[in-house]
């Protein structure tokens, strides 16, 4: 059974979709939006019947996190895997950095995915975490200085966990690059096609190819992977 925080829209709903194909029972967690991550559980539920749950909850309340982590072991009274794909996403300029905005970012892509983490594994007898990071953690976006702290912190706090809790618990990581345009995007077509321009293969990736990298990582077949951050970004990393 596997936990995917985030996971009602977007790159969070395509992974629960993935693994659910694989045959994984899965948890699909959502704060704002619990409606949609409901609807899709029901949907799950209708070609594999009872083998899909939505949870609700507020990841930035720390008391919060070790509720969501019994209640999807309770589930299905196990708890196999988790993955941390719930992340807030925008921009502070320096000078226009907030005290509550750089909380709002470390908290959601830093902050919750340790305590999440610490709360699951002492929920697991073995098991494995992936942590949805980005390639610009090591290769900063102008104007995104909080969240690409967090997100490199992040990139490092799976390291430092894949030692903590080997062998018992595989944690590694996936970096996206541009996969899907963000919510409420305004670029025009050319700017679009300027944004393309910067990606090797030429196209966005889409939420599937997270999820396939996603599935992977938590297979038998990366079972002698851990600590790894693998780049999903269409080669935008080299440019």
């Amino acid at each position: 059974m596997v936990l995917i925080t985030g996971a009602a829209r977007r790159v969070g709903a395509a992974t629960a979709r993935e693994l659910h194909a694989a045959g994984w029972n899965v948890v699909i967690h959502a704060h704002r939006s619990f409606e949609e991550a409901w609807a899709l559980a029901m949907t799950l539920n209708q070609s594999r019947p009872d083998s899909a749950q939505a949870l609700q909850a507020d990841l930035l309340d720390a008391a919060a996190l070790e509720r969501l982590a019994q209640a999807a072991r309770d589930c299905w009274g196990r708890l196999d895997a988790l993955v941390n794909n719930a992340s807030t996403y925008y921009a502070t300029p320096l000078g226009q950095v907030t005290p509550e905005a750089f909380e709002d970012l470390l908290g959601s892509n830093l902050r919750a995915p340790l305590l999440l983490t610490q709360a699951c594994a002492a929920r697991m007898e073995q098991g494995s975490v992936v942590n949805i990071i980005d390639v610009h953690a090591h290769r900063p976006q102008r104007g995104y200085s909080a969240y690409t702290a967090a997100k490199a912190g992040l990139w490092a706090l799976t390291e430092a966990l894949a030692l903590e809790l080997a062998p018992r618990i595989r944690v590694n990581g996936v970096a996206p690059g541009h996969m899907i345009w963000p919510t409420g995007n305004q670029l025009n077509e050319l700017q679009q096609r300027a944004e393309l321009a910067r990606v090797p293969m030429a196209r966005l990736g889409g939420g599937e190819e997270i999820a396939r990298a996603v599935k992977f990582l938590l297979s038998e077949e990366a079972g002698y992977i851990t600590g790894a951050i693998l780049p999903v970004d269409g080669g935008i990393r080299l440019g």
